[in-house]
């Protein structure tokens, strides 16, 4: 096989694919030679993001939709299965979160959170079973934050500890299709979503400070998150099941 077909004849779905390491990893499964399917909330950066995939030539769709929308999730599949019929590799990626203090938690910060990013990537796999092929890889974004503690940090936190679990229950689940699942972690990588946790004004500070605490000593940048997405997405993963991999320069390693 060689290094520019890892996923050649391939369908993919990556969630929350518009920016960061969503879009990325769908530019890297493209690269990879797969057929590329993207969801966003916003069909201006929809349209955007798909027209980047299609540049150098590969074959990608946008969807718009919101994950934690069960009748969105089902027209998400619906119109991937009547273009192509079946997926080989779901990216559940979508979500996000804010800081906020234990003191200020609100009810409604703790639903936004955990119904995009747990809720959410919940009923994106189960949604997706019936067009994943057996032998199928499927990879869900968690975080350092997953084994970390992050000042002000506990509600975002707590769905990706969440999430993390997903993938060590769902392997046993899917083991009758022989369909893997695995978590990919990344520690402070330099996106629209990392800088938006505060201010503008306060965005440079916060990205020099979580730089100075990777043992690499820098922020990772989304393409490299993606190579590992891939990794798992691909083949080359075959004996790789359940596993929590974590993309943070070392940050969650010490």
């Amino acid at each position: 096989m060689s290094n520019a077909s890892k996923l050649a004849g391939k369908v993919a779905l990556v969630t929350g694919g518009t920016t960061g390491i969503g879009l990325a990893s769908a530019q890297d499964f493209a690269a990879q030679g797969a057929v590329v399917y993207i969801t966003g909330r916003r069909q201006a950066e929809l349209e955007t993001a798909v027209a980047k995939l299609r540049e150098g030539g590969a074959t990608a769709y946008g969807i718009r939709g919101d994950v934690a929308k069960l009748d969105d999730l089902d027209r998400i599949f619906n119109e991937i299965e009547q273009r192509s019929g079946h997926l080989d590799v779901l990216f559940a990626n979508a979500g996000g979160g804010d800081m906020m203090a234990l003191q200020d938690v609100t009810e409604a910060h703790f639903d936004g959170i955990f119904d995009s990013n747990v809720k959410g990537t919940l009923f994106t796999v189960q949604k997706a079973l019936r067009l994943l092929k057996d032998g199928s890889s499927v990879i869900l974004t968690a975080s350092t934050t997953s084994v970390q503690g992050t000042e002000n940090f506990s509600v975002y936190s707590a769905s990706k500890a969440a999430v993390r679990n997903f993938a060590r229950n769902w392997l046993l689940d899917l083991k009758p299709r022989n369909i893997r699942v695995n978590a990919i972690s990344p520690g402070p990588v330099h996106t629209p979503g990392l800088a938006g946790l505060v201010p503008q004004e306060q965005q440079s500070g916060l990205l020099n400070h979580l730089a100075s605490l990777v043992p690499i000593g820098r922020l990772g940048q989304p393409s490299e998150v993606a190579k590992a997405v891939t990794f798992l997405a691909s083949d080359d993963s075959s004996f790789i099941n359940g596993i929590e991999l974590f993309v943070d320069g070392g940050i969650a390693q010490i």
